[in-house]
Order: C-alpha cells, then sequence, then structure tokens
C-alpha cells in the first residue's frame, strides 16, 4: 500500500490493485466487455452476442478479468453469470471515462500509448498478489 499526497488529504494507494485495473483497461475487448457489465450483469453468450465477439474470445477476457478481481460469477440455474466485483468499480469506471486527457484529438495512432503486449492471466494475478480470491 503507497500513500500518495496531493493538495488535499492523503489517499492510500493499492500499487497492485491499480496495474491489475490498468491491464484490464489496456485491451479493447476488455473494456468493452467491462463497459457492457457496467450497464448489467450478463451471461458469456449474451455479451459475444452483442458485442459481435466469439464465445471462446469472451471466455478469455471474463477470465482475464476475473484473474484481475474486477468481475465475479454468479451461479444461476445451471448457467454463469458475470457480474462486477464491486459497485465502486461501476462509479471508477465512470469517472476514468469522463476524464478529459491532454492529448491531442486528431492523433488516432496507436502509438500515442505503449502497445498492450501483456494480457492478463488468474495464475499471473494471484502470483502478483495472493490476497485476490477467486469466486
Amino acid at each position: 500500500m503507497e500513500t500518495s499526497r496531493t493538495s488535499g488529504p492523503a489517499v492510500a494507494v493499492n500499487a497492485a490493485a491499480l496495474a491489475r485495473v490498468g491491464t484490464a483497461l489496456a485491451d479493447e475487448n476488455r473494456r468493452r466487455l467491462l463497459l457492457a457489465l457496467l450497464e448489467a450483469p450478463a451471461y458469456p453468450s449474451d455479451l459475444a452476442e452483442r458485442l459481435s465477439m466469439t464465445r471462446g474470445n469472451v471466455s478469455n477476457h471474463l477470465s482475464c478479468l476475473r484473474g484481475c478481481g474486477l468481475v465475479r460469477t454468479v451461479a444461476v440455474g445451471r448457467r454463469v453469470r458475470y457480474e462486477l466485483a464491486d459497485p465502486k468499480l461501476a462509479h471508477a469506471l465512470a469517472d476514468l471515462a469522463a476524464l478529459v486527457l491532454l492529448v491531442d484529438p486528431r492523433d488516432t495512432s496507436e502509438q500515442a500509448c505503449a502497445p498492450d503486449d501483456y494480457h492478463c492471466t488468474a495464475d499471473e494475478a494471484v502470483a502478483e498478489d495472493p490476497g485476490i480470491r477467486h469466486g
């Protein structure tokens, strides 16, 4: 846990958790899935259809998001529904989406940020932070 001080009170920041959020948001499909789950919990097959993704691709990205601790599963009969792991995440995503970044809006190049060459897996997330609980 690190402490950050701005002009206001000190803020405790869990750097490992922040890194997991960054990893999750680094991929366009994971961002799309999080935004869809921001609207409402959903089943993987429904997400695949709604986002025009394959079921396998949705499953892989949901596993990553679950491993990063951002989503959780809820058994509903024989099916598994996904939802955001914490209601605070909905507020955080909305706040992040509303940020005004100091970039040239005409610059649409992929070079504006580093490429996404790291993919989160549940095993890697647990290795980074043994406090992550699955389920």
